[in-house]
């Protein structure tokens, strides 16, 4: 599903009421009707339940008092509120107020010191705000904040019009305070502020309501953020030919492991073999080889020369080389520690191996020690830090815009930058980016990590495009978390159950 930015969304109105002549109080209708879906599958009975509107002067105002009219007219008592200086109310708003005037409403001025209009907000089973739209860009102070804490202290269901107010459209940042809401409706595309940062914690569960804007506005777009989704996974998943072999769905080579962490690549090799991908070898220090072969089934792995603290050895570069050389995608870095032999062998990994190429935990770690190597590297590339990692290879999250810091190390580096964390980013060279909307808490654990980067390595081998190929995986990796918490809880699911859980992620998507 298709991201918009804030401007995009202004021009697209634009060219609607502009270009197409649909009159602005009939989109407000639509954006009205959307929000009192949502608020009437929240309340069970609608009729006789208390709700309040606060509403601020601008256009998302109007669309709030426009819910209000809709909602009385449900059987509905509902107090609406104006927060903010009447004479600053857009011409749409006002027309609003006349008709919820004309069916017997009123819109009251909001003071914030009113103890009785504080107790009607506390004492409400339904709280709609309309105070801020996604043109926010500002703190916020004065009564909209106050009406913002009044919101937040309500046990009442908050449904929030467009975005959650207070959140920024287009970074997730919280500017000063913001609205939790249990039900968010925006209005024809997604926005960047309801998936990431603390906007996307701010949501709640989010419904993208049409108001009628002509779809082929949209092509005109520049920007390219996509909300991946089941039906985005569905399309972009690679077929499998009823006369396939093995060959026919790819080899891939994983590089991991050493003394202590003999976990990660097993857990990546699994995750490797139930991606699709028709053979999986697996190289770890002669070590661990005896713990890993011992656990492995499906995965082939192979010892290779190992120094004395049990990673890998310099020596172990032609043995890598012989092995990899002939597979479609490798992965570098799942639990291979971080001794010098191994910040060593990356980079020089790195500028040999001409096939796509995923970097990992420890591989990432090496990495950022020997950054020239990416202006050297030509074939493609996937990094998969979290927040930390990404920190170390010179990454800037200061500004709390993630899908900007990932877009532009991305085009500057030339790869293809999964930023995990809450709402993973994945971003593309090439300007796309890609914003997962599923997973839970229960990922995060020691690893997940490993098995998103071993299926993420599997569905390159047989062939997607990079970019593709990552938003896919995580994806995939985060619904099947999402399933191992509805059967385990997120308390008690553990990343080896993410692996057998993809199947039924294949099955749904089929």
């Amino acid at each position: 599903m298709r991201i918009a930015t804030a401007e995009e969304m202004r021009q697209l109105d634009a060219a609607a009421i502009e270009g197409r002549k649909i009159p602005s109080a009939q989109l407000m209708e639509r954006a009205a009707e959307g929000i009192l879906s949502a608020c009437l599958a929240l309340l069970e009975q609608p009729h006789g339940k208390r709700a309040v509107v606060l509403s601020a002067p601008g256009n998302n105002g109007g669309d709030g008092v426009a819910a209000a009219r809709l909602l009385m007219e449900q059987g509905i008592q509902v107090r609406a509120f104006l927060v903010g200086r009447r004479e600053k109310m857009t011409e749409d708003c006002k027309e609003m107020e006349r008709r919820l005037e004309g069916c017997g409403g009123v819109l009251e001025q909001f003071h914030p010191a009113s103890e009785s209009q504080k107790a009607v907000i506390q004492e409400a089973d339904l709280v709609v705000d309309a105070l801020f739209g996604i043109g926010l860009n500002a703190p916020v102070r004065g009564d909209a904040a106050e009406a913002i804490h009044y919101i937040n202290s309500s046990p009442a269901v908050v449904v929030s019009a467009d975005i959650p107010s207070g959140v920024q459209a287009d970074t997730g940042r919280v500017l000063g305070c913001a609205v939790r809401a249990d039900r968010t409706v925006t209005f024809t595309c997604p926005k960047v502020g309801h998936y990431v940062g603390e906007g996307g914690l701010a949501t709640g569960t989010l419904t993208v309501h049409s108001i009628g804007i002509p779809a082929d506005l949209m092509e005109e777009w520049t920007e390219s953020i996509t909300a991946v989704d089941a039906a985005w996974v569905r399309a972009h998943l690679p077929s499998r030919p009823v006369d396939g072999h093995k060959g026919t769905f790819g080899k891939c080579y994983l590089l991991a492991g050493s003394v202590g962490y003999t976990g990660a690549p097993v857990l990546a090799a699994n995750a490797a073999v139930r991606s699709g991908t028709g053979l999986v070898f697996l190289g770890v220090p002669e070590t661990v080889y005896p713990i890993v072969a011992g656990k492995t089934l499906e995965a082939m792995p192979h010892p290779l020369s190992a120094a004395p603290d049990g990673t890998l050895a310099e020596l172990a570069l032609d043995q890598i080389m012989q092995k990899a050389v002939s597979c479609d995608a490798i992965l570098l870095g799942p639990g291979m520690g971080r001794s010098a032999a191994v910040e060593q062998l990356i980079p020089v990994l790195m500028e040999r191996l001409e096939k796509p190429l995923v970097l990992d935990a420890d591989g990432i770690n090496a990495l950022s020690k020997h950054m020239d190597v990416l202006q050297r590297r030509r074939a493609p590339l996937v990094l998969t830090p979290h927040d930390g990692e990404f920190a170390r290879l010179g990454g800037d999250l200061t500004g709390g815009d993630r899908v900007g810091a990932a877009k532009s190390f991305a085009q500057r580096y030339g790869c293809v930058l999964v930023l995990k964390g809450h709402r993973t980013v994945t971003a593309c060279p090439d300007g796309r980016v890609y914003v997962n909307t599923t997973g839970n808490s229960g990922l995060a654990k020691g690893g997940s990590g490993d098995t998103l980067a071993g299926l993420l390595t599997g569905l390159l081998a047989q062939g997607m495009e990079p970019g593709e190929a990552a938003a896919a995986a995580v994806w995939i990796h985060g619904r099947a978390g999402d399933l191992c918490a509805e059967r385990l809880s997120v308390r008690g699911m553990a990343p080896s159950d993410l692996t057998e859980t993809f199947c039924r992620v294949f099955l749904e998507l089929e």
